[in-house]
């Protein structure tokens, strides 16, 4: 079933588009303007059916936010603007009054054509660009920008934040993304190397240099030659490993230990610290010119706590792949698993938040995964039902919240149910205000967009009430 998006503002012609659409077996949701069109995720829809005139901004300008093909209308007969539509990218123009069968045709047409397969295949680019890794948060998106910029070039990369953060999945997924790719990845934690042997780890040392040494070895920075470098923890690193490192990448070339000979490399460097690299420059603990040549590209990973939405959205993934790995059954969080979830710091981010889902589903005894099993300790009672709301991830089985309800509808209702779950309060209101309310009334009044109005629709079963023509 192609799933069709409305923007118009007439609510004549949206009531009779609307019909025609269901009556055709299409799923269909709307709004009156760009601005709220922009809300949904417009690559999400198989075709788009927009007015060519809207309040404050032209149809035509919803080309630039998605490659979905796009049936415009008009009720004036503007050929020259269907001209421009179309070398814009619609594919397709109705004449305002439109009969059934002609949108339906154009819409079938629109979305059988490559470019609409073209358009997908383009979205992908826009993808988040580390495997694993989910965000959407402003933090979150402004790393992904930066990652493709840096990606392809062969600039140093500084990569901050907390452990458990993901630094290596960036590192991996910048290696991937490079003209290295085909050569090695090589990856050193360096607080995991005893101190007196970093210099034999990273350039090789040759045979009798020092005690224990009875072969000739190659170093890890010589293994990376014309490829990527990841040292883990570099703040970690002694002073004179420092020094030897800053040489590699000013001249290009290693000497092992114990030799006279220089070997020329060509390595990528990616670094990542939790440290303060800042500071310890201050402290006397790490070179400057070493901080200022790998820090040409540096990525701030955010910590969990100040991801919003993302910590849920990123624990159903988690929660999903888990199953999978696990081959279980599909599981879901309770309610007070999704609050617990939400409300929780994580110190231990992503990784701290995996660990406790995979605990969860090896100990559960049911497909829901109740909160002691998580085994992180939140109040509660400091969360409200409009956060869930906000925070509600899509899933197929709906969240009953009875405690802080009065919060969320008492801006509705002066005088509501005391004992009425936030899915019944949904369903009662928005049956029984439907014919005299629209869309963006219903909304309004329940405090959410429209497009979450939408979502809850869909997830609840409530078809929208057809409005006679």
């Amino acid at each position: 079933m192609a799933n069709i998006l409305i923007v118009e503002n007439n609510q004549e012609t949206l009531g009779k588009l609307t019909e025609i659409l269901d009556q055709a077996g299409f799923q269909s949701e709307s709004c009156c303007n760009l601005k709220e069109a922009c809300e949904f995720n417009l690559d999400g829809f198989d075709a788009i059916v927009c007015n060519l005139r809207l309040p404050a901004s032209p149809g035509t300008e919803i080309i630039k936010h998605t490659s979905t093909p796009v049936l415009f209308t008009s009720n004036f007969a503007s050929l020259h603007s269907a001209a421009d539509s179309s070398k814009n990218g619609a594919m397709e123009y109705l004449s305002i009054p439109f009969q059934a069968d002609e949108v339906i045709s154009s819409l079938k047409k629109i979305t059988s054509k490559p470019i609409a397969k073209k358009g997908k295949s383009i979205n992908k680019s826009n993808e988040d660009p580390v495997p694993g890794m989910v965000g959407s948060c402003p933090a979150m998106k402004e790393l992904f920008r930066r990652i493709r910029k840096v990606a392809l070039t062969n600039s140093s990369v500084l990569i901050q934040g907390e452990s458990g953060t993901g630094k290596e999945l960036v590192a991996k997924a910048l290696h991937e993304a490079s003209s290295r790719k085909n050569a090695n990845l090589i990856s050193i934690n360096c607080a995991a190397i005893p101190e007196n042997l970093i210099e034999s780890e990273l350039f090789g040392h040759e045979k009798g240099s020092f005690t224990g040494a009875t072969t000739t070895r190659t170093g890890l920075v010589e293994a990376a030659n014309n490829g990527t470098l990841f040292l883990d923890e570099i703040g970690e690193l002694p002073l004179e490993a420092q020094a030897r490192l800053l040489r590699v990448l000013q001249e290009h070339e290693i000497r092992k230990v114990g030799s006279v000979q220089s070997t020329k490399v060509d390595v990528r460097l990616i670094a990542a610290t939790h440290r303060d690299l800042q500071q310890f420059v201050i402290e006397g603990l790490f070179r400057e010119d070493l901080f200022y040549r790998i820090n040409v590209m540096p990525l701030q990973i955010p910590p969990l706590r100040a991801r919003g939405t993302d910590i849920l959205e990123l624990a159903e993934k988690k929660l999903q792949l888990i199953c999978q790995r696990l081959g279980m059954e599909p599981m879901y969080f309770s309610a007070d698993s999704i609050q617990a979830i939400t409300v929780y710091p994580w110190p231990g981010n992503v990784r701290e938040l995996e660990n406790a889902i995979e605990r969860a589903v090896i100990l559960a005894e049911s497909p829901e995964i109740p909160i002691d099993l998580l085994g992180i300790d939140v109040e509660l009672k400091e969360f409200t039902a409009l956060n869930i709301e906000q925070l509600q991830l899509k899933r197929n089985k709906p969240i009953h919240l009875v405690d802080n309800e009065a919060e969320i509808t008492k801006d509705i209702d002066d005088d509501p149910p005391e004992d009425l779950s936030l899915e019944d309060y949904f369903q009662r209101f928005v049956l029984d205000h439907q014919d005299s309310m629209n869309e963006t009334q219903l909304a309004k009044k329940l405090g959410i967009s429209r497009k979450c109005l939408w979502e809850r629709r869909q997830r609840f079963g409530i078809p929208r009430q057809k409005k006679s023509v």
